[in-house]
């Protein structure tokens, strides 16, 4: 049972927090009305299936799929390496795993060498201006770390850019990491293979209202269902059937 509408609260300054009282009376009676939100949130940019192995990770969302995702390139100095499937209009799906040929102390690498079979690692939420937004949420009392600059070289194309923005407490990786590409890259889903959908995207948590709260400070916009773990879930649709992910 979904829990959370449409929250893109502007965060402009206390202003913007101030109605929280009524907006947890707000969630308690849309828990009681039918689902209204989005089956895929508006500024979701990526989801990251991971995996120790690209290989595996790659036949498996072909076998599911029928699509076969192409290999995206290395990110140097952070261990890992990547394939890319699109889902749609600036929306794709990241498989990605531990470099053999890199060695390196990042905590994503290594918890992708514990993956022995594929699951959803994280996801990523576009942003438009990433300072801005690391300020607003500084000025929430939100901590965050970046923004951070990133870049890949696909093997057969131009050097992609970006700038990333984590947050501190990702609600046990519930949360996504924010995202702004550089006006000088093409969005990876305009280069990666056709044919596949996301046609759901969501987070299940014990605790809804709590997760909905962070959301609004945030001003992210996405579907919270309660459940007994914490747990991402896509639902992923291409020409063989449906792919269903969680993590």
């Amino acid at each position: 049972m979904t829990i959370l509408r449409r929250f893109f609260l502007q965060l402009t300054g206390a202003a913007a927090l101030s109605p929280l009282s009524s907006f947890f009376d707000c969630v308690q009676e849309q828990s009681k009305v039918p689902p209204l939100v989005d089956q895929v949130p508006p500024m979701l940019d990526h989801i990251l299936l991971g995996c120790n192995n690209l290989q595996r990770g790659i036949d498996f969302v072909e076998q599911h799929t029928g699509v076969r995702a192409a290999f995206g390139g290395v990110h140097p100095n952070r261990g890992t390496h990547n394939a890319l499937l699109g889902l749609g209009t600036l929306r794709y799906l990241e498989i990605i795993a531990p470099d053999p040929k890199q060695q390196t102390d990042d905590p994503l690498a290594k918890r992708l060498q514990a993956m022995p079979q594929p699951k959803l690692a994280t996801w990523a939420a576009h942003s438009t201006d990433i300072s801005a937004l690391a300020a607003k949420l500084k000025s929430v009392g939100i901590a965050a770390e970046g923004p951070t600059p990133g870049s890949r070289k696909p093997h057969d194309g131009q050097e992609l850019h970006w700038q990333t923005l984590g947050l501190k407490d990702d609600a046990n990786g519930l949360l996504p990491f924010f995202i702004e590409w550089s006006k000088s890259s093409v969005h990876p889903s305009e280069a990666a293979p056709k044919g596949c959908q996301l046609l759901k995207f969501e987070i299940v948590t014990p605790q809804p209202a709590t997760l909905a709260k962070l959301c609004s400070l945030i001003g992210l916009e996405v579907q919270i269902s309660p459940g007994p773990v914490n747990q991402l879930r896509a639902s992923i649709i291409g020409p063989k059937g449906k792919l269903e992910l969680t993590s």
